[in-house]
């Protein structure tokens, strides 16, 4: 195990004995009824882009319910104001280094900001995460949801453990203590709200490289670890993809390491702007990947996305927008995939 690795294992062992017994979501008997919430901060201390991305669906529902109130963030990385860039709510964003031990000063810096501002509320967004319990705990506020796994809630509703979805459940049951009703309304979908001048970019560099009006069928063949799957099972599929679309273009999205697991054979697009990604994948009318960052990008800009998964948990971080749908491809061969997609389409 590397050094890096090893302290980050540290690290993490270190954060969940600090944090085993912090804090319990208010309880009913707690709550003040008609109180106004105007400054809320959500926590998700995190720099993987899949993470931020699916932080997204709490950040709308909070600002539906609270259309007057401004919104910080506390997260990790630098990738966050890009992602939020179009929502007029997020007042700050409180962004620690990515690598806490290479910049100690501002990592130290960014947990000390928690206390410079009063909250009326307080939402710690992954239920897993030691650090957004503790950041939860440290910031100053009347309420706070530290986002316990709630037995209840997990019995009542079948998707309670998707990742965009647990905290919305979990402040849907505070506001009920408040006496506002958001039971009925859609669970959002992620989204990072791309302009119309985005959108029109995405579908000019779509038609550079194809140079047709035929629909796009677009690839991203790139994960990590063993998320990652091979050139052997890729290529098998794109030729199947192939034979069964003659009629659609398929185009690859390329990741920053500039590698195609297709070994190129399709036209490619490059980027390593996410908005200009994200843009890209709008202007097409299915995106097929491994569960990875780019796939939940697929899913920000409404783009109907098939999720390959062969070790992830689907339940945990499948798709859900309209059209998308996941895939055990432990259980399920290139030819299924291929089936289902022309139900689809």
């Amino acid at each position: 195990m590397k050094v890096s690795k090893k302290v980050n294992a540290a690290r993490r062992s270190l954060m969940r004995g600090l944090t085993k017994n912090v804090g319990k979501s208010h309880s009913e008997g707690f709550v003040q009824k008609n109180i106004p919430i105007k400054k809320i901060l959500i926590s998700r201390p995190n720099h993987r882009l899949g993470n931020l991305l699916l932080l997204s669906p709490l950040v709308q529902e909070v600002i539906e319910t609270f259309p007057d109130a401004k919104v910080d963030l506390f997260v990790k990385g630098g990738i966050t104001p890009i992602i939020y860039k179009n929502y007029k709510n997020i007042d700050r964003i409180i962004q620690l280094p990515k690598k806490p031990f290479s910049s100690l000063f501002q990592y130290i810096k960014g947990w000390a900001t928690l206390k410079s501002r009063k909250y009326d509320l307080v939402i710690n967004a992954s239920y897993g995460s030691s650090s957004g319990k503790l950041s939860t705990s440290m910031a100053r506020s009347e309420y706070k949801i530290f986002g316990d796994t709630d037995e209840k809630l997990q019995s009542k509703f079948t998707d309670y453990r998707h990742a965009a979805k647990n905290s919305i459940y979990s402040f849907r049951d505070f506001l009920s203590h408040l006496d506002i009703d958001r039971s009925s309304s859609k669970i959002p979908d992620l989204d990072i709200k791309l302009s119309s001048d985005e959108q029109e970019e995405g579908r000019k560099k779509l038609h550079d490289i194809i140079k047709n009006d035929k629909k796009s069928i677009c690839l991203f063949t790139n994960a990590t670890g063993a998320k990652c799957y091979s050139e052997e099972w890729w290529n098998a599929f794109y030729e199947k993809l192939e034979t069964a679309f003659p009629n659609y273009n398929i185009v690859e999205l390329l990741p920053v390491e500039n590698i195609s697991k297709i070994n190129f054979r399709a036209p490619s697009f490059y980027s390593k702007d996410i908005r200009e990604m994200g843009g890209f994948i709008a202007n097409c009318s299915v995106f097929i990947a491994a569960d990875n960052g780019v796939m939940h990008l697929a899913s920000a800009v409404n783009t109907p996305t098939v999720g390959l998964f062969v070790m992830t948990e689907e339940t945990v971080y499948k798709p859900y927008n309209e059209g998308s749908f996941s895939v055990d491809t432990n259980e399920k061969s290139t030819e299924e995939i291929i089936n289902l997609l022309q139900k689809f389409l």
